[in-house]
């Protein structure tokens, strides 16, 4: 499989994948390399990258406990201590092997110990391929809000290899598949209307459609790589996904989401915007709802759980000049940026939704 060209940096696929790091280990002139883990991908992905991993270089694993809450500030201070401690160079190689929360996090480590060292990115769950790894965003949460703090920054490769899929559960699978629909509804309909029936579903298939959901993502970052114009369309489902999610992870009463389990909410909730707003059609909106449906469990919210996931939407990233902006949707596979909406329609899109 081809290479994508994405910003000073290539998306290589699995033996591909595994010839260019090795050349790039070799050619670096690196001193040393930092392998960041977490508890799982100690267990299930470590030993396999390792088998495949060709170099002559010295190396320390640095693991970090697994899950959204521990991709904080107070995790990245702990992982700078340890590359002081092991008197890591600028020459030092950080190689972030793990699903999103790994990615995110090693690529902000690394943008930011001594200033920013070389990383390579090696995803290793269906969503951190798919977007987390790809694009150039790093960062970490801040109280329980998502991506409070990071930074743009490339890595020098990332290394996709569909071998990593096998041990994961299918929870996460799920949380992959709902960024690759959103990809098909903000950018390619017949994306979108392959991925509706997924019963004859095939290894060789999920990395056909792993490649063409990273095209589809890196064209939009090439165009707009700091996100001033048209890369706000991939924010589709993620203005309410996002406040559902930083809710679940505030609150010790309820099961804290998947993070694409709380985009897939946010899909159904921004495309029924997309209807009040006479952008999409009922018909639409019901095959999008039963779609996701059929996949993301519905979750349950009071009304006091409605407004203050509301009351999240403040810290939103794409908030400008006080005004909550929302990416919605048209029927032929486009999106629209910028849309402002009532809190009025938003708790139309929740009644909705729930009943």
């Amino acid at each position: 499989m081809n290479e994508i060209q994405a910003e000073n940096y290539s998306v290589f696929f699995a033996e591909k994948g595994f010839e260019n790091l090795s050349q790039i280990l070799a050619n670096g002139g690196y001193s040393k390399i930092f392998i960041l883990t977490d508890s799982n991908t100690t267990e299930y992905c470590l030993p396999y990258f390792l088998q495949r991993l060709e170099t002559t270089l010295a190396f320390e694993i640095i693991e970090i406990e697994d899950g959204e809450v521990n991709k904080t500030i107070e995790t990245c201070f702990e992982v700078w201590s340890v590359l002081s401690e092991y008197e890591a160079d600028r020459k030092a190689m950080f190689i972030s092997l793990g699903g999103g929360v790994v990615t995110d996090l090693g690529g902000f480590v690394a943008a930011t110990y001594k200033r920013g060292i070389d990383f390579i990115s090696v995803p290793t769950t269906l969503l951190a391929m798919v977007d987390a790894s790809v694009g150039g965003k790093t960062g970490v949460d801040l109280g329980g809000l998502k991506n409070q703090v990071g930074l743009f920054a490339n890595p020098q490769m990332v290394l996709v290899d569909v071998n990593f899929l096998e041990t994961l559960p299918g929870n996460e699978m799920r949380s992959g598949l709902a960024e690759m629909y959103k990809h098909g509804l903000i950018a390619d309909i017949s994306y979108w209307n392959r991925l509706k029936d997924l019963s004859n579903f095939t290894t060789n298939d999920l990395e056909l459609l792993i490649y063409h959901s990273i095209t589809i993502k890196n064209n939009i970052v090439l165009e707009d790589p700091k996100e001033k114009n048209i890369r706000k369309k991939l924010n589709f489902g993620h203005t309410l996904g996002h406040a559902i999610e930083s809710y679940h992870l505030n609150n010790d009463e309820i099961s804290t989401l998947l993070h694409g389990e709380a985009v897939a909410i946010g899909m159904i909730l921004e495309s029924n915007l997309s209807l009040q707003k006479g952008y999409i059609s009922e018909l639409f909106y019901n095959e999008i709802k039963s779609v996701l449906s059929a996949i993301f469990p519905q979750i349950q919210l009071s009304e006091k759980d409605i407004h203050k996931c509301l009351r999240l939407l403040v810290h939103d990233k794409k908030n400008e000049l006080g005004c909550v902006n929302f990416t919605l949707i048209k029927e032929n596979g486009e999106a629209i940026i910028n849309e402002e909406v009532s809190t009025e329609m938003i708790i139309n899109a929740f009644t909705e939704y729930l009943s």
